[in-house]
């Protein structure tokens, strides 16, 4: 059976080494056309997977949340856009974002912004001595900044997607939401999480998910019910 891919969902290959990440992805075949490759991947041969997932038409989202200096994270990016990416994260904060649209020059890469990890509350905030404030108020604020510095998107946990896609900057914006679990699936390390159909219906573009797809006994069909609970184009 041949299934036309349905984009919206990126699947998170957060797995030990490319070989296993490879073998999920033969698995999930043409079912999945959007493939996340993480930090945690990078020493296990991320870069080779993301060129070989290249030439198997799929479309790749390198998540590396650079943050530096502009000069470094303009050096990054303009190496890393050399193989063809989708999607790059940098931090949200706009002298980051601007040095890597610098960086990426003409290239077609999308730059997206983190604003606040999903993984984080107001007391992990506290604890890095962030402004105080309601998160979900600090993450439309950070949107708004990294947007204004000529982000082409944003990471957003799906709670404030709808508040993300409210602002005038975001006029044809990406709204990328990770923290996203299938209706009966942990929330592992997660803290700011939604289902994926109320993720889309807030206004993201895409969602993110990961371990409920290759943690599943059956991660085709995990694939399937997700995509079953995304509302139609």
């Amino acid at each position: 059976m041949t299934h036309n891919p349905d984009n919206r969902l990126i699947v998170a290959l957060d797995l030990p080494d490319a070989l296993q990440a490879l073998q999920l992805v033969e698995r999930l075949g043409d079912r999945v056309g959007f493939y996340k490759i993480g930090l945690g991947m990078l020493t296990g041969g991320g870069l080779a997977l993301a060129d070989e997932l290249k030439q198997a038409g799929k479309r790749v989202f390198l998540d590396m949340k650079l943050f530096d200096i502009g000069a470094t994270v303009e050096a990054a990016v303009r190496g890393l856009v050399q193989y063809d990416l989708d999607f790059l994260t940098v931090h949200g904060d706009p002298h980051v974002v601007r040095a890597a649209v610098k960086g990426r020059g003409k290239r077609p890469t999308r730059i997206l912004a983190v604003t606040i990890l999903t993984s984080l509350d107001r007391d992990d905030l506290d604890d890095a001595l962030i402004k105080p404030g309601n998160i979900d108020d600090l993450v439309v604020e950070r949107a708004r900044n990294a947007l204004a510095a000529g982000a082409d998107g944003v990471i957003a946990s799906p709670q404030e997607a709808a508040a993300i896609r409210a602002l005038p900057e975001a006029d044809a914006k990406l709204i990328v939401t990770p923290g996203v679990r299938p209706l009966g699936a942990a929330s592992g390390d997660q803290k700011r999480i939604s289902s994926p159909g109320m993720a889309i219906s807030q206004g993201a573009d895409h969602i993110v998910v990961g371990r409920p797809v290759w943690q599943a006994a059956d991660p085709a069909g995990a694939v399937d019910d997700i995509l079953a609970e995304l509302p139609a184009k």
